[in-house]
């Protein structure tokens, strides 16, 4: 598939979704897409049902693991990346035998009276038994970090305009407690089912309930202040923590703190997307640094001790006499720790040895002077032959 999608859509679920949501969703999924259910259907409808049931496994995979769900939580595909996924060299498995090991006993497809209703398969809705729980939108935002913000990870302050509870009503949408009533016609369920027989046994299709959207509740006299939308537009500012190594365009997600939901819903998620600042010293690549030094001639030949300021403060370094215009010196540690919490980069520095364009008088003479001797002359017989070798490899 061209590009992946967040695991909570593929598996049809909201983000704050319990073990057994996540397991029940995977159930519909492996019912629907398992490749041995398209076996007499086209190509293209068996090669989609492969996707989907991949896709759906994947998905799984990371949201059943607790670990791995806390890392996609809050890096997105980036926290999950080397996770290994399922296998599907062997083939894609016997569904029987998944769904035993999601929920034990075991589970017949070849007598036609499996019950499809009770599994909530072919309804391409929720399975009866509550009403819909509303969710507020996410909210996404930038926060601009700099090196040394990222180097410790930091706590910044972000300003948001975002749907509260309304003060009025209390987020309910009412002015009165009595004013909220059960829907007619789905009885608080917030869905309408319909049953069809066929030759696989009973297929119940669950769908939104058309007067209550789903809520189970109807609202007689709504709030004046928000108008029943039981929500009002508060800008407010927050603390969040920022955890050390992100990169830049990665997103953050902040569970709860995006837009409230109507009528005492689940709050959507703030998402934080990292805007790293261009630093005036070095530049990034993943988890190491770069630094560039320019020294004089006489430093070179002579050797010096320079200071390289790193992130974690200054950090003096002994060139060797004879140092050479290129040489680049490796700081172990010195970069920027993983996001992941394992290890630290590494600082490069560059030498460059500045020649000066013009000389005066007197230190014209001294450098022919110097230039007279053979030790300023390159001889690659010498012991700077392996310098001329790796040097030549470049043209």
């Amino acid at each position: 598939m061209a590009e992946k999608r967040d695991y909570y859509e593929v598996l049809g679920i909201q983000k704050n979704a319990s073990e057994d949501d996540i397991k029940q969703a995977y159930r519909k999924a492996a019912l629907k897409w398992h490749p041995d259910r398209w076996v007499s259907g086209t190509d293209a409808e068996k090669k989609t049902a492969e996707e989907k049931f991949k896709e759906a496994s994947e998905a799984y995979s990371v949201l059943s693991d607790a670990q791995k769900r806390a890392k996609y939580d809050q890096f997105g595909f980036a926290g999950v990346d080397d996770a290994a996924g399922p296998d599907f060299s062997q083939g894609f498995g016997n569904l029987n035998d998944i769904l035993e090991n999601l929920f034990g006993g075991r589970f017949s497809f070849g007598g036609g009276g499996f019950d499809f209703g009770n599994f909530g398969f072919g309804g391409g809705g929720r399975q009866g038994g509550g009403p819909r729980t509303l969710r507020g939108r996410d909210i996404r935002t930038r926060v601009k970090l700099t090196l040394e913000e990222i180097q410790n990870g930091c706590d910044k302050e972000v300003t948001l305009e975002r749907n509260r509870p309304c003060a009025e009503c209390g987020g309910r949408g009412a002015r009165n407690e009595s004013d909220i009533k059960t829907c007619p016609n789905c009885n608080g369920s917030g869905q309408e089912a319909r049953t069809v027989n066929s030759l696989f046994g009973r297929t119940v299709t669950y769908t939104t309930c058309s007067r209550c959207n789903g809520e189970g509740r109807i609202v007689s006299n709504p709030c004046r202040r928000c108008g029943g939308s039981g929500l009002e537009r508060k800008k407010e500012t927050i603390k969040v923590h920022i955890p050390a190594g992100v990169e830049n365009g990665m997103q953050i997600t902040v569970r709860g703190e995006g837009h409230s939901a109507p009528r005492g819903g689940v709050n959507g998620d703030l998402l934080i997307v990292i805007e790293e600042q261009a630093h005036s010293q070095f530049k990034r690549e993943g988890e190491n640094l770069f630094y560039t030094r320019v020294i004089s001639v006489t430093d070179a030949i002579l050797g010096c001790e320079i200071t390289i300021p790193c992130l974690d403060g200054p950090y003096k370094l002994k060139l060797d006499p004879g140092t050479q215009s290129g040489t680049v010196e490796r700081l172990r540690g010195k970069g920027l720790p993983s996001v992941n919490g394992y290890g630290r980069g590494d600082l490069y520095v560059k030498i460059l040895v500045w020649i000066p364009r013009k000389l005066r008088g007197s230190d014209k003479e001294a450098v022919e002077k110097l230039a007279a001797s053979s030790a300023v002359k390159p001889d690659p017989s010498r012991e700077d032959r392996n310098l001329f070798e790796k040097e030549s490899q470049y043209f």
